[in-house]
Formats: structure tokens, sequence, C-alpha cells
């Protein structure tokens, strides 16, 4: 039920989001709708602290029925908790659905169609207005189950717990190549790896960890710009 609630709250904010704040810069330049997520990021942590104060500290989230960690035997022993790994093979198992839905469903492939051009997919009967919505519905819950584990993992949340992951979110999109859904999860993966061992192994330790992962961002995109997966983009005259 916790599932089911989270994934509706956050399609329901999507879809306001979208509504008020996204549609009205649907033909601006592309750093509007960058700046804008910032903003709206922003606004729904302080509405949340306005109307309830005491989520600016820790509050307790429900852990899953299983706890513990499996120790890996790796140098002196590196602990695994079972709840990331149930985070990983979650999200695993909804990123080969989520693509199968893009690549096959109808709604799938007018997602595609409006990504690459909304005028010739409006052509061909395509409504890119209510793609664009079940776009952001779907991101939504997507987001709101993702929510519910990274809670439920750390055993807390708060009001700024989303922000930084948001950021990660971002990079791990930009590193697996913007539009390629196989490449967001593989960025993800390496995001978790340089944190997690560059923390452990690399000058400063976990300290530094943030660096690194920029770092990595750096080197990628000054090689590839496009990212692990994404093509090189095609500027028509």
């Amino acid at each position: 039920m916790l599932l089911v609630g989270a994934a509706a709250v956050a399609s329901g904010s999507r879809i306001l989001m979208e509504r008020f704040a996204y549609r009205p810069l649907r033909n601006a330049p592309r750093p509007a709708p960058l700046i804008t997520a910032l903003g709206v990021s922003v606004a729904l942590q302080e509405a949340v602290r306005v109307f309830y104060p005491g989520a600016t500290s820790a509050l307790p989230f429900p852990r899953l029925f299983f706890e513990g960690s499996y120790i890996v035997p790796i140098g002196d022993g590196v602990p695994i908790r079972y709840t990331g790994v149930l985070i990983i093979v979650v999200s695993l198992v909804l990123a080969v659905v989520l693509q199968q839905f893009v690549d096959h469903s109808r709604l799938g492939r007018a997602m595609r169609a409006t990504a690459q051009d909304r005028d010739i997919a409006r052509l061909m009967g395509i409504n890119p207005d209510r793609v664009i919505v079940l776009t952001f519905a779907l991101g939504g819950a997507l987001a709101g189950v993702a929510g519910v584990l990274y809670g439920a993992d750390l055993g807390f949340i708060n009001i700024d717990i989303g922000f930084q992951n948001g950021i990660f979110a971002f990079t791990a999109a930009v590193l697996g190549g913007i539009g390629s859904i196989r490449g967001a999860v593989v960025g993800g993966l390496v995001i978790g790896l340089v944190k997690a061992l560059g923390g452990q192994y690399l000058p400063g330790g976990t300290a530094y960890d943030y660096v690194w992962i920029f770092v990595v961002l750096i080197v990628v995109l000054v090689f590839r710009p496009q990212g692990f997966f994404g093509e090189t983009e095609r500027v028509r005259a």
C-alpha cells in the first residue's frame, strides 16, 4: 500500500508540475526547463517545511521486513545490505519493463515520436500534450517507488533527502546518454560504484567521494559528450 500511495502522490504532483511549471516553457531554450526543475524542487521542499516543520530533521521511516547485511570476502570484507540488493534488483526489473514498454507499446512509440519531433508527431495523429502528461505521470510513479525503497533502506527521511539524489539522477542520465534508459541505469551504477569505492580507495576518502563522481562526469563529457549510450545529436539547418 505504501508503494501504491507513494506512486499515486508522486504521479499527481508531477502532472501538476507539468501543467503549471513546464508546459509554459515548452518552446523555451533548453536551459529553462533544467532551471525550472531545480526551482520546483526547492519550492516543494520549502512547502513541506512550512506546513510540516518537523520534516527538517530526520524522521523515522518504516523498514522492510528483513534487515542485516552480507559480507563480501574482498579485503577486510565489504558489507552489502539486503535492502541494497533489493533496490538493485527492483531497479533493474523496472528498467527492463520500462524499456520494453517504450519500445513496443503504442504509448511508448508515441513518446519516442514526440521526443523526436512534436510537429511531425501531431501530423501523424499523436497528441503531444497528452503524451507528455502521461510521461510525467509515469516518471512520477517510478520516482515514488524509488523514494519508498530508498527511505526503507536508510530508515529515515527528511525534506532534503531527494535533492541530492535528483542531482545524481541527472548526472547518471548525462553519463549514460540523455534519452537512453539503459544508459541511465549504467550511469547510476557507475555513480554508486565511484561513490562507494572512491571513499575507500581514492585519495581523500569519504570526504571527496562526491568530487570523484563529478571528475568521472567531466572526463566522460570531454571524450564522449553524448554519454555511454547516447547518440550524437544532428542539428538541422
